[in-house]
């Protein structure tokens, strides 16, 4: 598509955390604008103005991201095509999937607030020095999480790797057990839970998963 001259927008608009509340105006009105919406199942059933019988096109992505992509290429022949993804589009989301599809100057990015965000802010918690990692779906290189004297390191987790088995391996790159470690589940929505234990106790405390860990000296 690179000879093609650009008519039509991808919108990828961040949806932040859960909470409608946390998502910014411009991806709002992009998404109650759309013509065409592509949005996990969750986001579709919150935010989709009524499918077909509104006119509105949607596409619920799944594992099968080549027919959320060949959706695209379809829609965006018509109208701008809206992707809603959680969080922030730059910090693992579908932008991803599509910046291999489609060149630079089909997609306009539209920020959103990630939960990574909403955990530090909760903790009043500077994050410019702090490092980022994903545990979701993999493990980081252990450089990555190595312990250095004053770092802070900001974790996506999954159902494999938790609250739980997590800190045995931070604790083997050289963290203390001592270390506090600050366990945040369902950010933003009402049954929000932050709790801040050490390291070591992580062995004895309740589960969590699919949430951020941040752990700190």
């Amino acid at each position: 598509m690179e000879n093609t001259r650009v008519t039509y927008k991808i919108i990828i608009a961040g949806i932040g955390p859960g909470n409608p509340d946390y998502m910014v105006p411009l991806a709002r009105k992009a998404i109650e604008g759309a013509k065409a919406l592509v949005g996990g199942r969750r986001a579709l059933a919150q935010y989709a103005a009524g499918g077909a019988a509104a006119g509105q096109h949607t596409m619920a992505v799944t594992r099968d991201i080549e027919a959320v992509m060949a959706f695209i290429h379809e829609e965006i022949r018509e109208h701008d095509v809206v992707v809603m993804v959680s969080g922030d589009p730059g910090y693992y989301s579908l932008l991803d999937a599509v910046k291999r599809e489609f060149p630079p100057e089909y997609l306009d990015v539209i920020p959103g607030i990630s939960a990574m965000q909403l955990a530090f802010a909760r903790l009043a918690i500077p994050w410019h020095d702090a490092r980022l990692v994903s545990f979701h779906g993999r493990q980081p290189e252990r450089e990555k999480i190595l312990y250095q004297a004053g770092a802070i390191i900001g974790m996506l987790t999954d159902a494999k790797f938790t609250s739980r088995t997590i800190p045995p391996i931070l604790m083997e790159c050289g963290w203390s057990g001592e270390a506090r470690l600050h366990i945040c589940t369902r950010l933003s929505y009402d049954d929000e839970n932050i709790v801040t234990i050490r390291l070591r106790e992580a062995e004895n405390y309740p589960e969590a998963k699919n949430g951020i860990l941040i752990v700190e000296e």
